[in-house]
């Protein structure tokens, strides 16, 4: 290419391969060359090039740039293909849940493209034959649609099939190509059928409500056009292949008389034992089973699963010669039924016309259907019915006439049904009642686990084969996006890890006392709730907070941790402990809660200090007050929140306080007051230690529902 390569005679020789391109790819040139030594177009090749005057000083051979304005002298092979985003849009991919699409992305300026046209020629040709529908884009004139497929360089093959784009990977070959659209196809569409299977596979028409076609040829694999016929019809037919020269199918074979050296096609509807309608050819060839099969979509009384197959079979009449009735019979599922179901079969079968369809339907599955027409009539109630029907419109509304008794079969219902047959032929208002009819229930629609499950495999399939196939400039926003995910993540981690180790190192080993208690089966303190949050230990681990401590177990603690100390003195040490572990041992199950007691003999300054922010809710004495020193904190609990500098107050129990104190703020003062005096409520005689952390739980399920009163404070205090 001249524009790839600065060589002088790069143009010269990109002139005579493009030319010789031309004249090897039509016939009528290479015949002319082959006989006069040039293509016939009154210039010799061999001996000299004609060019055209452009412009000033720039020559060139028209031919050279492949515009469509020389018709006369570009292959036209795929002109008949070439695609445009609209048609792509709105009927290539609709027509791709019917058949297969190969399309081909291809420009002008493009060496490979010429390389590789005499083995796409063939194979679109070959292929076009069987069914496969071909396309063509140009990448020059068809930018939107080239980019909306995916394709970034030129020559592209690829893949339409049910919508998706699947992209050729491989040698453009014929084998590779055929193999390739082979692939695209689903591997459950025909079914291989013996001597051990054939019974189960015929008899399943009852259940997939679809006849079910055999094809019986000398292949050992299923052909091409076969599987491209059973993908087109998969919604009406079941199909299953039987390879006649295998050992295992001879009983097949005699069974329904099939001559071993000819393909044979049978269609088997309700009854297994013969064939509904057989065609038998040399060579098979797709218009024929076309036909042969749009004659055999539907079984003899086909049961109405869903709204869809209900238009299909008794359409909307458009003109008085296309009107087509429904003989609809309304049954059960059920040996009880079976009579009835067969004796209607028989009447259908005896009975075909192209204006009448039979079908049937079960009560119970569509209970909407029957009720329409048979409402709360006593003398249908568990018996078959038959009703003759026509739709007027697509909104729902039918006309039709109910047998006046039940179905039973006989031949009086047979004579009956068939005397209103010739009734409606010739009198059009036969049908004299009308109703409206909502749409049927799709009974064999796969359940929504199920079809969540294979959009979930198609997904993943997609993303596979995106990430190994797909054009990478496609994929770096999202390889972009996934690697910067994990950069964040991994340098989270990292930086949480060196911050934990760098606050073991600074922190030596806290001072700990555990303390294990077992709560009594009538411990009126526990409540169900409470009990919900099961230990993960079977003690109470409490830390002393002190000054070594300090930081870690509140500074910084992290966000949505909680510390719950509990102030005690030395003589009340161990009773407040034990009682303590009692009223929170049901809590340890939560991992953002944690223990401490803080001894107030040696920090009461910093808990004046903290007791202060909560005078708005009650005052607190000042440090001049005679009972400064006296006053007694002990059994007071606060739950310190590090993160948000806020905590919570739990006040000890008073004697004679059924109610318990479980907030903050009732009668703050009054309690101090009466502590710092040293009489009654507070005095060891009068009541006893264990006693002031009476119905502490209750505090703490109110403290987990953040229902609590919250003291916030600037910062923390050094404790000291």
């Amino acid at each position: 290419h001249p524009d790839k390569n600065k060589d002088p005679g790069a143009e010269d020789k990109f002139i005579q391969i493009t030319k010789a391109y031309e004249i090897l790819s039509n016939e009528e040139k290479r015949a002319n060359f082959d006989r006069y030594g040039h293509a016939g177009e009154g210039q010799g090749y061999s001996q000299h090039r004609q060019f055209h005057h452009f412009h000033e000083g720039f020559y060139f051979d028209e031919s050279f740039f492949h515009f469509p304005f020389n018709s006369e002298r570009r292959d036209t092979s795929d002109e008949k293909y070439l695609l445009h985003y609209s048609h792509y849009i709105n009927e290539i991919v609709p027509d791709s849940f019917k058949k297969p699409y190969l399309i081909k992305i291809t420009s002008d300026w493009c060496f490979s493209c010429i390389h590789i046209e005499p083995v796409w020629k063939e194979v679109a040709q070959e292929l076009e034959v069987l069914g496969v529908g071909i396309g063509v884009v140009h990448a020059g004139y068809e930018r939107r649609l080239a980019h909306h497929l995916g394709a970034h360089s030129t020559p592209t093959i690829l893949g339409l099939i049910n919508g998706k784009i699947t992209f050729f990977h491989n040698a453009v070959v014929r084998e590779n190509l055929r193999q390739f659209v082979e692939n695209l196809l689903p591997g459950n569409l025909v079914e291989k059928v013996t001597d051990k299977n054939y019974i189960h596979f015929l008899s399943n028409w009852k259940k997939e409500n679809k006849p079910h076609v055999l094809l019986f040829d000398h292949m050992p694999l299923v052909p091409l056009l076969y599987k491209l016929t059973a993908f087109a019809y998969r919604d009406y037919l079941s199909f299953g292949y039987v390879y006649v020269g295998l050992r295992g199918t001879e009983e097949l074979s005699s069974q329904y008389n099939i001559n071993v050296y000819t393909p044979t096609m049978m269609v088997f509807k309700e009854q297994i034992d013969k064939p509904a309608d057989v065609v038998q050819a040399r060579d098979m060839k797709k218009q024929l089973i076309d036909d042969f099969l749009s004659q055999n979509k539907f079984l003899m009384a086909t049961r109405l699963t869903s709204q869809k197959l209900f238009e299909e079979l008794c359409p909307v009449k458009k003109s008085h010669r296309q009107r087509k009735h429904c003989v609809v019979l309304l049954t059960r599922e059920g040996d009880k039924f079976s009579e009835a179901y067969e004796a209607f079969l028989a009447f259908a079968v005896a009975n075909t016309k192209d204006s009448l369809r039979f079908v049937h339907i079960y009560n119970d599955r569509q209970s909407a259907f029957a009720d329409a027409f048979l409402g709360d009539d006593e003398k249908y109630q568990g018996r078959s019915a038959v009703v003759i029907l026509e739709r007027r419109n697509s909104a729902g509304r039918v006309a039709y006439k109910t047998l006046e008794d039940a179905w039973q079969g006989s031949r009086e219902d047979n004579f009956i049904l068939l005397d209103l047959l010739d009734q409606l032929r010739t009198d059009p208002s036969f049908l004299s009642s009308d109703t409206v009819l909502t749409d049927l229930n799709d009974e064999l629609a796969p359940m929504f686990l199920i079809r969540w499950f294979y959009s979930t495999l198609d997904y993943i399939s997609d993303c596979w084969d995106s990430l190994f196939h797909n054009n990478w400039r496609e994929m770096m926003p999202l390889l972009s996006l996934l690697f910067s995910a994990l950069f964040i993540l991994f340098g989270t981690v990292i930086v949480q890890a060196f911050s934990d180790s760098s606050d073991a190192r600074d922190s030596p080993p806290p001072e700990k006392e555990e303390t294990a208690t077992k709560a009594e089966k009538n411990d009126t303190s526990f409540s169900k709730e409470s009990n919900s949050r099961v230990p993960k230990k079977g003690f109470v681990e409490v830390t002393e907070l002190t000054d070594i401590n300090y930081n870690s177990n509140l500074v910084r603690l992290r966000p949505g941790h909680m510390n719950v100390v509990l102030i005690l003195s030395n003589a009340t040490k161990t009773s407040l402990l034990q009682k303590f572990a009692l009223e929170v041992y049901s809590f340890t199950g939560s991992s953002s809660l944690h223990f401490s007691f803080l001894s107030l003999d040696k920090h009461r300054e910093w808990l004046e200090y903290l007791l202060e922010f909560a005078q708005d809710a009650a005052p607190i004495p000042n440090q001049y007050d005679k009972h400064f020193l006296e006053r007694d904190y002990t059994g007071y609990v606060l739950a310190l929140n590090g993160h948000k500098k806020y905590f919570c107050l739990f006040k000890p129990h008073r004697s004679g306080d059924e109610g318990g104190t479980l907030g903050a703020c009732e009668d703050y003062e009054s309690s101090l007051h009466t502590e710092a005096r040293g009489k009654s409520s507070c005095s060891p005689g009068s009541r006893s230690i264990k006693s002031k952390l009476h119905k502490l739980s209750f505090w703490m399920e109110r403290l987990l529902e953040g229902s609590l009163q919250r003291f916030y404070i600037p910062s923390w205090p050094a404790l000291d």
